[in-house]
């Protein structure tokens, strides 16, 4: 089962994640940053597993990610 990793605390707030995969990101009404929803906080980054026909719209939004704080892992 695929993974997506969010190392939220370097995210600039663009915004471009959840244009991408409303499903899994919203951005935060207290620091403007985006949330990956539904996640585990581990170590320094948020983690969540998605199926597989989730997968292409979440690579879209690690791939656009002007910061690169998106990963995903098959």
């Amino acid at each position: 089962m695929p993974k997506v990793i969010h190392f939220r605390d370097k995210c600039i707030g663009c915004n471009s994640c959840v244009e991408l995969a409303p499903k899994y990101w919203e951005m935060s009404d207290d620091d403007g940053k985006s949330n990956l929803k539904k996640a585990e906080f581990k170590r320094s980054c948020y983690v969540l597993k998605i199926d597989d026909i989730d997968l292409e719209q979440n690579k879209k939004a690690a791939r656009d990610c002007p910061v690169n704080i998106i990963k995903i892992e098959e």
